[in-house]
């Protein structure tokens, strides 16, 4: 029997085994009367959380009367795994009433669930929890307590966890920098980098992902670029995690060019880093692009995830070309990706945006599972070909089966009203959002609100709505409403819109040549001549309108 024993330990001592081997090693222990060793049962239970198979692991966790504390944490993690944070945490509640105590492990995988669950009254529980066990300056239980707090956005916890540690590990700083960055705080995550050098704690990739994962805006350009050249001499560059993380700031900050420079020196670009730059083309306008290398990734025998997918059907979307975008949907059938909701909403918006509604019906109807989004994509894709009627019908079943409409729904509901001229619709169905469902309107709702109005003539209510505003309108608000002007060649109105457009947009010259058009309506020659000359003399440049022509359905 020992040659047995002997290989069991072997096999048991491996990092994975298949379902069916694992189910084999499990019979084994039965056979032998060991499944009620908690050394034995709590590894078969990691090979089964290891193969998602959540039925097999609580069954094992439930016929073992002696569970150690490490079968405790093996079954709460497979069920974290798994995304199903409200069983884990049921599990550690469990945990609590037996003699078992958590560890620092037990606690970090608990404390991950609750940020994971958007629960942040029971992660201020958990954390007493941590402090009362002895377990308060824990480098694991910290550094899973700041990451917990910074997913939630709650950076002053972070913080104060974060700076009582009087010794702080590498991972804690990573942590912290990490935190800033995702919260958007990148001064502080600079400020944490300089304390961090000084104090001589040598900085990793984690490090330089967690900064560099912060900068979001265009005019943050310099700073990525500044951090860039500290990966370059500190050799960081060539990592691979480093690199999708530059590459994704190149394309936040429409900075493409350096983004492509970045993807082209790393060895094996993986899966991540070519969404970033895919996703980066695809924000940024550059559908062409952006399915070019979807293609190349596919040649290459890339496997490519819902959320790639999802973004490279928005560009086919926006390119308003058929041909990629059926391209695309077959490789989703191909792949058996057609279950994924994420990846049916998107092709629902795809097809919509290319002019066939229908086919984005047939995708709706095919859908075993649907959500909130999904019915949002059919509810926008049916407003904007003037179906509202069946727009409504479809927010009436949004309703029926359960689902919380959000800021997209009633966004979608309005470029419905938009789209067909439903005014009084569209202004109880703006009441509705913010009177029943408690939604605060955006500055999408508002664009639609004003254009609904403006173009049924109703010019002055669109521009006390946007005097009612708490918060000055943007340049997207007064646009619409300048458009509208435009359209009934009010140049009294136009004028005060547009200061405020000049005022806002300066270097945007479309507005100047939107009032120019409403003066030249009114025979205004002189006011046309003055502002085309206000243009000249400002150097603003009127972009050149650009078109696409599909040929062969390419």
């Amino acid at each position: 029997m020992l040659p047995q024993f002997s290989k069991l330990l072997f096999e048991l001592s491996k990092i994975h085994q298949t379902l069916p081997r694992t189910k084999k090693l499990h019979a084994f222990i039965i056979r032998n009367h060991l499944s009620d060793d908690p050394f034995y049962a709590t590894r078969i239970l990691r090979f089964y959380a290891i193969n998602s198979d959540l039925c097999s692991a609580r069954n094992l966790f439930d016929e073992t009367s002696h569970r150690s504390v490490y079968l405790w944490n093996s079954v709460i993690r497979a069920y974290a795994g798994e995304y199903q944070f409200d069983d884990a945490l049921l599990l550690f509640a469990k945990m609590l009433r037996t003699e078992i105590k958590p560890d620092s492990f037990t606690f970090a995988c608990v404390v991950r669930a609750c940020a994971e669950n958007f629960d942040p009254d029971r992660l201020r529980v958990v954390h007493g929890g941590v402090v009362v066990s002895g377990l308060g300056f824990d480098s694991v239980c910290s550094s899973a307590l700041v990451t917990a707090y910074s997913k939630l956005c709650m950076v002053d916890e972070a913080s104060r966890v974060f700076y009582g540690m009087a010794e702080p590990d590498l991972v804690l700083w990573n942590a912290m920098a990490a935190g800033y960055g995702y919260c958007g705080f990148w001064d502080k995550g600079l400020q944490l980098f300089s304390a961090m050098r000084s104090m001589g704690e040598h900085p990793d990739s984690y490090t330089m992902v967690g900064l560099i994962s912060g900068l979001a805006d265009p005019g943050l350009l310099g700073i990525g670029k500044g951090i860039h050249g500290f990966c370059l001499k500190s050799s960081f560059d060539c990592n691979a995690h480093v690199g999708s993380a530059l590459v994704s700031m190149y394309s936040r900050c429409h900075c493409l060019n350096s983004a492509y420079g970045v993807f082209t020196v790393l060895s094996q670009p993986d899966l991540v880093t070519w969404s970033a730059l895919i996703t980066g083309l695809s924000k940024s306008g550059d559908y062409e692009k952006a399915l070019l290398f979807f293609r190349k990734m596919n040649m290459e025998g890339k496997r490519v995830d819902p959320i790639l997918i999802a973004s490279v059907l928005a560009a086919s979307g926006q390119s308003a070309i058929l041909g990629p975008g059926s391209e695309i949907h077959g490789y989703v059938l191909r792949h058996g990706l057609e279950s994924e909701v994420m990846v049916s909403s998107a092709l629902i918006d795809m097809y919509s945006k290319c002019g066939f509604v229908n086919l984005g019906v047939r995708v709706f109807e095919s859908m075993p599972n649907r959500n909130t989004v999904s019915y949002n994509s059919m509810i926008l894709g049916l407003g904007i070909h003037g179906l509202a009627s069946q727009a409504f019908e479809m927010f009436e079943e949004v309703l029926e089966k359960g689902f919380k409409p959000d800021e997209s729904t009633f966004s979608a509901l309005l470029c419905a009203c938009c789209h067909a001229g439903l005014v009084k619709d569209g202004r109880e169905i703006f009441s509705r959002m913010t009177e029943e469902f408690h939604i605060q309107a955006r500055t999408e709702h508002y664009v639609h609100m004003v254009k609904l109005l403006g173009m049924a003539g109703e010019l002055q209510e669109a521009y006390d709505l946007i005097l009612s505003l708490q918060q000055p309108a943007d340049s997207g608000i007064w646009g619409a409403l300048l458009s509208c002007c435009n359209f009934h060649g009010n140049s009294e109105l136009a004028e005060i819109v547009a200061q405020h457009l000049f005022e806002n947009k300066p270097e945007k010259s479309a507005y100047r040549v939107m009032l120019s058009n409403i003066y030249a309506g009114d025979e205004r020659w002189d006011d046309v001549k003055k502002l085309r000359n206000d243009i000249q003399e400002a150097g603003i440049k009127k972009m050149p309108g650009l078109s696409w022509i599909g040929v062969g359905h390419i």
